[in-house]
């Protein structure tokens, strides 16, 4: 039998939605409507590309967790994200559940062991939009530790209003700025791969720029001390001084600010693209 109110309620909710599209506050809205229908914490909205690290475009996590549940991901754990995974490799579906995708062996898992078992959540729902540009944008809602994960009941209710989330954030994201202002022209190989040599090498050491550019790549500091044959405590000195260097404070404002250096790629012939940024 149909809930006749919150059928009502989502209805006035999603026009709302329909309403904010193409505006600040759009998922901030789209969050709420969900919310009056599924409870949940830490939304969070993420747009992953295969040749560029992901960027957070929105989330509602409280300040003291996001240096965990964000820039601890972003240091290289997102590469073991069952999620980012599904999402780069052609996603069946437009609604996917943790424990259902991952299974019983998800606690056994070097991403568990080694970031997702300190962010005090116990399930995850991600509703993905695959847009025009091979890019996949990813809304994410959770549970925390304390509650109990998604029940069936309530997946299925998301299941049934996954195609209209969908819709809604692909209408959201054709805007003509929308990949130029947050991916900056995804899809040029040969170019992001020479933004990965080339940034920051006018601001910075010989070895720091190759600790930058795994950085950059997503490796974290044990794989990139490996594949550099020094010690993980040089990897963390060089890491610091990169910051300092860059004037970043953290990983996701070292991408941040990477990602905005991209439309001067062109114009630096082979340079450092932050040089050209920065004046």
């Amino acid at each position: 039998m149909v809930d006749l109110q919150a059928f009502t309620r989502w209805n006035s909710d999603v026009a709302k939605t329909v309403g904010a599209i193409g505006g600040a506050q759009f998922f901030n809205q789209l969050f709420a409507a969900l919310a009056d229908q599924v409870a949940h914490i830490y939304p969070q909205i993420w747009l992953y590309h295969r040749d560029l690290p992901p960027r957070v475009l929105y989330h509602e996590i409280p300040d003291h967790a996001v240096a965990l549940q964000i820039d601890r991901y972003l240091e290289g754990p997102y590469r073991e994200d069952p999620f980012y995974q599904i999402s780069m490799n052609s996603p069946r579906s437009s609604i996917y559940k943790l424990g259902r995708l991952t299974g019983s062996t998800f606690e056994d898992s070097g991403y568990f062991r080694e970031y997702y078992g300190d962010t005090g959540t116990c399930d995850e729902i991600i509703f993905l939009t695959r847009l025009d540009d091979g890019s996949v944008v990813n809304f994410c809602i959770m549970r925390d530790v304390k509650d109990t994960p998604f029940n069936e009941g309530e997946y299925d209710l998301l299941y049934s209003v996954s195609e209209v989330v969908a819709s809604l954030i692909q209408s959201h994201c054709h805007r003509d700025d929308f990949a130029t202002t947050n991916l900056l022209q995804p899809g040029l190989d040969a170019q992001i791969d020479l933004a990965f040599r080339t940034f920051g090498k006018d601001f910075v050491s010989p070895r720091e720029r190759e600790v930058l550019e795994l950085m950059l790549r997503g490796y974290g500091a044990d794989t990139s001390a490996e594949r550099l044959l020094i010690s993980l405590e040089t990897v963390r000195r060089h890491r610091k001084a990169l910051y300092k260097k860059l004037d970043v404070s953290c990983q996701a404002d070292l991408f941040a600010l990477f990602i905005n250096t991209m439309p001067y790629i062109g114009n630096a012939l082979g340079g450092d693209p932050l040089s050209i940024y920065m004046k």
